[in-house]
C-alpha cells in the first residue's frame, strides 16, 4: 500500500507517520506539508509545500497511491468562522479535489473529531465548518472516504505537539490518562491506537463512512499486529 500522509509534523500525524513505517504491508509514504519532519526511514519521502491552496507544481508527483491519510488540523480558538473555514474546509478541498484527479481508487481518511457537526447548523463554530468538511468529502468521487472522529488522544512513544500551551497541556494531564481510559474507555484514544485504526481502514475499508472514537477499538482488534521494533 502506498499512503499520501498531510499533516506528519502534528501530533497525531507524527503517530500514524509512526504506525506506516512499522508496518511491513505499507510499501512507502509520500509525507506533504509546509516544513519537513525529523523523520528519516528509507520508506519515506517528503515534500515541502508552502501553498496549501494550489498543489499544480507538484501535481505530477502525487499519483499512484492508494491512499490519503489527512491529519492537518488547527484550533479554531481566536478564529472567525471565515478564517476557519479556510484553513479547515478550503485547504482539505484543496487536497481532496487534486488527489482524486489522479487517484480515483484512492480511500481518503480525514481526521475531524468527536462532536463534528453533520447538519452544519449547530452552535458550535468549529464544528459545522468540521461538519461541512466530512460532508463535501464523503460526496467526492474517491474509491471510498471515511471519517475519523477521535476525543482525547494521548500522545505516546515520544510524540508531542508542536503547540507550547499544547504540550504543557498533555504534561499535565498525562497522569489521568489511566484514569480516563478505565471510566471513560469510548472517549479516549492514543495516537498508536488512531494511527493502526486509519492504515486498517485503509487497507479494509469499515463498515461505516463515519467512525467515532468508540469504533477505534474495534477496529484495532480485527488488525493482525505486524511485527514492531520501536
Amino acid at each position: 500500500m502506498r499512503v499520501i500522509l498531510f499533516g506528519a509534523t502534528g501530533m497525531i500525524g507524527q503517530g500514524v507517520l509512526r504506525e506506516c513505517l512499522l508496518d511491513p504491508e505499507v510499501e512507502n509514504v509520500l509525507a506533504i506539508g509546509r516544513r519537513a519532519t525529523a523523520a528519516r526511514h528509507e520508506k519515506l519521502r517528503e515534500i515541502v509545500h508552502k501553498d496549501f491552496s494550489d498543489f499544480s507544481t507538484i501535481e505530477g508527483e502525487l499519483s499512484g497511491y492508494d491512499a490519503c491519510l489527512f491529519c492537518l488540523g488547527v484550533s479554531s480558538t481566536g478564529m472567525s468562522e471565515q478564517e476557519y473555514s479556510r484553513v479547515t474546509y478550503d485547504v482539505t478541498m484543496a487536497v481532496a479535489r487534486t488527489l482524486v484527479k489522479h487517484n480515483p481508487d484512492m480511500t481518503f481518511i480525514y481526521v475531524s473529531g468527536a462532536g463534528t457537526d453533520s447538519t452544519e447548523r449547530g452552535r458550535m463554530m468549529w464544528a459545522r465548518v468540521k461538519g461541512r468538511t466530512e460532508n463535501a468529502l464523503l460526496q467526492m468521487p474517491f474509491k471510498a472516504a471515511y471519517m475519523f472522529r477521535p476525543g482525547y488522544i494521548q500522545p505516546l512513544h515520544g510524540i508531542a505537539s508542536s503547540t507550547r500551551l499544547t504540550r504543557v497541556l498533555y504534561a499535565v494531564m498525562r497522569p489521568l490518562y489511566p484514569v480516563w481510559k478505565t471510566l471513560f474507555p469510548k472517549y479516549v484514544t492514543t495516537t498508536e491506537q488512531l494511527g493502526l485504526a486509519m492504515i486498517h481502514v485503509a487497507k479494509h475499508g469499515a463498515p461505516k463512512h463515519i467512525l467515532e472514537n468508540r469504533d477505534l477499538a474495534g477496529l484495532i482488534r480485527t488488525e493482525t499486529s505486524p511485527p514492531r521494533s520501536t
